[in-house]
């Protein structure tokens, strides 16, 4: 049954497709679709405008029009879909092999088989310090071994393309998880994180992220995940400029 009642409006003009809104509404009504915020259905929407304060940009507002009635067992069976729906993981002996669980010991380069420290090698052949597969966040169980006891790379996509010495300073030694906050699934990456900070003891989290505002979300992110598991674990965030260079540096 429709009625004029409150409900969110999005801007498409505005909205930079963030994600930072999709944390902030607990109903899951908000998701990001082709790089915009969608609103997924009128009944799953309250009209109390939680996320409203998370929009960088101004794009959310709340308007009274013509919606379907918030129904909360609407949103509880969309909720209890969306959870069985981001917990499942390919099977780890088949399917696709990108999703092939593997741990290997990274080769050490000359330097370091020199034992020289902080030294670049130079040679256009120089072995890779990745010590798993997969890499993506979206593709690594929360129960895969190399998790336990680690000291965790959470890298946005665009920082190893920015950054031209990404794997000598920032990969060496810790395990990497690679995904997009702006494209990806937010509230998936919150309940892996979650998890993962519950089950696997990890020793550090360093983010490694880009200036533009997109990339921020991936803060807020893992803010939530920290707060859900209850877990307590260092953290320092590493900021790159889009031309690669480090422009800060913080702990949190």
């Amino acid at each position: 049954m429709k009625n004029i009642r409150k409900i969110i409006r999005i801007n498409e003009e505005l909205c930079d497709g963030c994600g930072l809104c999709v944390p902030d509404c607990a109903e899951g009504s908000l998701q990001i679709i082709n790089g915009k915020a969608k609103l997924v259905a009128d009944k799953l929407c309250d009209g109390l405008g939680a996320c409203l304060g998370s929009c960088p940009t101004g794009a959310l507002e709340i308007i009274e029009r013509e919606a379907d009635e918030f129904d909360e067992e609407a949103v509880e069976k969309f909720l209890a879909a969306q959870k069985v729906e981001q917990t499942k993981t390919p099977p780890l002996g088949g399917g696709c092999p990108s999703a092939q669980l593997q741990t290997f010991k990274p080769a050490a380069t000359p330097c370091q088989a020199a034992n020289v420290p902080q030294a670049i090698p130079t040679a256009d052949d120089t072995p890779s310090g990745l010590a798993h597969w997969p890499i993506q966040i979206r593709l690594i169980p929360p129960t895969a071994p190399f998790l336990q006891n680690a000291d965790i790379l959470i890298a946005a996509d665009c920082t190893a393309v920015a950054a031209r010495r990404f794997q000598e300073k920032y990969l060496d030694g810790k395990v990497v998880m690679m995904g997009c906050p702006k494209f990806d699934d937010a509230e998936n990456y919150v309940d892996r994180f979650t998890e993962i900070l519950k089950n696997c003891n990890l020793k550090k989290i360093t983010i490694l992220i880009m200036e533009v505002p997109c990339c921020s979300s991936m803060n807020v992110i893992l803010r939530q995940a920290i707060q859900k598991s209850g877990a307590k674990v260092p953290v320092e965030q590493v900021t790159l400029s889009v031309q690669g260079e480090e422009i800060e540096r913080k702990r949190w």
